[in-house]
């Protein structure tokens, strides 16, 4: 039988902060831009009480917890510390599925024999990263992976959550239909229409009817419901996009005004394809009006790129092609999607592409040396204009 353990950093970039700065240690830390439209990346547990949560936005969650310290995001420093997280989980096995800097699937079956069962390896996870780095961790062990993410999250902070292979079905039947992978609050509302309230009124569902509530997705809902999931823990899957957006604290009205905050958010982009060693071949600019409108533009380029220049010339040629942006622009964003590892080879190589590139590895490289501020763009080191940052 299989054994897959989700193991998800709790509040992970707060309790850096909190690692970092003892003066921190116990009181409520928000992660993110103290400004009118800035959004809140993580807030450590000590803030959680008051109903403050990532992604909402900064003012409300001041208003709701008025004694929270404020910091800044510090991405290298979080990439840093992944890694060395990371490195523990592969201690135990090869088979790990990262899902975002602080949070992965591994699937240790043919680990056991080693290190002892799957709850004896979560623990001995658990104790590594406390030991060695500072932070905790929690960890769900399941038969699958389904399973094992919702167990993760039940027992937070810094807990273990245990599911005997023959009991998914009865772990999962009790909990709300809150917990229930990719269903959002409108599908929820049609569900409980229907008479469904728990995870377990989805499994004994008949099957026509979730089609009808869910679409094509029911018949996968209601087996995920019953405990059955076959997914392989994937082990270095490229991800589908990577991306960098901002949301300003005026709006902007002017392309000249949006081109800053276009070339840094390229800029962004271009580092992450680098440290992951992709290229691309899609770039997308979103822009979110004052109004609230999202607006997206999308270009397929000739050949794959991994450097700002040829990143922010397509997003410049993208933001020629949005109207009204004398009405007001809230925001922007940056992303880069069709990745590869290896990308066609040239009959006629670009020695000016070249150059960019090595260019582009070369000042990632010292940018996580010397922090953002060491290495930049000229046009970007006077009158920052945006308030946050976040990326996907």
């Amino acid at each position: 039988m299989r054994t897959v353990i989700h193991f998800d950093m709790d509040a992970f970039f707060a309790s850096v902060e909190q690692l970092d700065d003892p003066d921190l240690r116990g009181k409520p830390v928000l992660v993110g831009a103290r400004s009118r439209r800035g959004v809140v990346t993580a807030a450590s547990y000590e803030a959680r009480p008051a109903g403050v949560g990532s992604a909402m936005s900064m003012v409300e969650a001041l208003r709701r917890c008025p004694d929270a310290i404020v910091v800044p995001p510090r991405r290298a420093r979080y990439s840093e510390l992944s890694g060395r997280v990371f490195e523990v989980f592969r201690r135990y096995t090869p088979l790990v599925e990262g899902l975002s800097v602080d949070e992965a699937f591994l699937d240790v079956t043919g680990s056991r024999a080693l290190f002892g069962d799957g709850p004896e390896i979560a623990r001995r996870i658990k104790q590594d990263v406390s030991a060695e780095i500072g932070l905790t961790g929690s960890a769900g062990v399941a038969p699958n992976k389904f399973v094992a993410k919702i167990a993760s999250d039940l027992h937070k902070p810094d807990g273990l959550t245990v599911v005997p292979h023959d009991g998914a079905a009865e772990f999962l039947a009790p909990l709300p239909l809150e917990r229930m992978w990719r269903v959002g609050p409108k599908a929820r509302v049609r569900l409980r229409a229907a008479g469904l309230q728990s995870i377990g009124d989805l499994a004994r569902a008949d099957a026509c009817t979730l089609e009808q509530l869910l679409g094509s997705w029911g018949p996968v809902a209601r087996e995920l419901a019953r405990g059955v999931d076959e997914r392989p823990v994937v082990v270095g899957s490229p991800p589908k996009s990577l991306g960098s957006e901002s949301t300003f604290e005026h709006d902007l009205a002017t392309s000249d005004a949006l081109l800053k905050p276009i070339l840094r958010q390229s800029m962004q982009v271009a580092d992450r394809l680098v440290n992951k060693g992709l290229w691309a071949q899609v770039v997308t600019l979103k822009i979110k009006y004052g109004d609230h409108r999202i607006r997206t533009r999308q270009a397929r380029l000739s050949r794959a790129v991994c450097d700002t220049d040829a990143i922010f010339e397509a997003a410049r040629d993208l933001l020629m092609r949005f109207d009204a942006l004398d009405a007001g622009v809230r925001l922007t964003g940056v992303s880069v999607s069709s990745l590869t590892k290896h990308p066609d080879a040239e009959l006629f190589p670009d020695a000016e592409r070249a150059r960019r590139e090595r260019l582009a590895v070369t000042t990632r490289a010292l940018r996580e040396r010397f922090g953002v501020a060491g290495v930049t763009r000229a046009s970007l080191i006077a009158n920052a204009v945006d308030s946050g940052d976040s990326r996907r």
